[in-house]
């Protein structure tokens, strides 16, 4: 019986894959390809555009290392420990991906625009409502689950006895962490950086609600995509666009190359 329905199957499933991947690229080539090159390109060295390219990558660097930073001791000890309460932490970490971005930034608007919280940081100089630093804020929170469920995944594939040979030695715990699982980890740490840097460049609807969208001030290229669209600048708009799809494209690739076992 297997040896008949095995065959349906794969040409099936090879079939759905192509038509859907031809699907996909007709659309990019459709967005790529509207304008002339050259106006493309005179697009793309715009102003508007130029800004956008650097509010996008000073923001995504920023946010991508706050997400370094907490997520990699977080990973671990999701993935190393058990404790009381475990499956409910891992279920609000993971909730940002379930939300929608629509959501999230209501929800960090209210958090930072009228709660007692948010009000202290304001009057100590931290303002997050319309202003880049709201943009940070949107894409970690918004991509911090990645970052958390792929370090996590690469942990657990790393057996602790590493770490116990280690410790044998006369490592610390500290110690075995850094010397020896950290540099197992480095691949799935490469990938990770480099999807939750990609998404939180085209980080869009949270950090709309929360930092508004301002030309020049607030205008990363998901927003200058969404404002230049809305007026009818359509060669701004395929610009941003098109800016977009490549760093998705190469991104991609790096995370497909370099990122090992690491998976979401």
């Amino acid at each position: 019986m297997n040896v008949f329905r095995h065959p349906p199957l794969k040409v099936g499933t090879i079939a759905a894959g192509m038509i859907l991947s031809a699907f996909i690229l007709v659309l990019l080539f459709l967005i790529v390809s509207h304008p002339s090159p050259e106006n493309l390109i005179s697009s793309m060295f715009s102003p508007e555009i130029r800004f956008a390219i650097y509010l996008s990558l000073l923001t995504s660097v920023v946010s991508t290392a706050l997400c370094i930073i907490i997520a990699v001791p977080a990973a671990y000890g999701l993935a190393r420990y058990d404790f009381l309460g475990k499956s409910i932490v891992n279920t609000t970490l993971d909730m940002p991906l379930a939300l929608p971005p629509l959501v999230a930034g209501v929800g960090l608007l209210l958090f930072f625009g009228t709660s007692p919280f948010g009000k202290a940081l304001a009057e100590a100089g931290l303002v997050f409502v319309f202003t880049p630093l709201g943009i940070i804020i949107a894409q970690f929170f918004v991509n911090m689950p990645f970052m958390i469920r792929i370090m996590r995944s690469t942990f657990e594939s790393i057996s602790p006895r590493y770490e116990y040979v280690a410790k044998t030695l006369g490592c610390t715990d500290t110690q075995a962490v850094w010397r020896v699982t950290l540099p197992m980890a480095a691949s799935g740490f490469f990938a990770g950086a480099v999807i939750t840097w990609a998404k939180g460049i085209g980080e869009f609807g949270a950090a709309l609600l929360l930092a508004g969208a301002t030309r020049m001030v607030t205008e990363t290229l998901p927003i200058s995509l969404f404002l230049n669209m809305s007026c009818g600048k359509l060669n701004l708009a395929i610009s941003a666009a098109t800016i977009l799809i490549a760093i998705s494209i190469i991104s991609l690739y790096v995370f497909e190359r370099y990122g090992g076992s690491a998976r979401f």
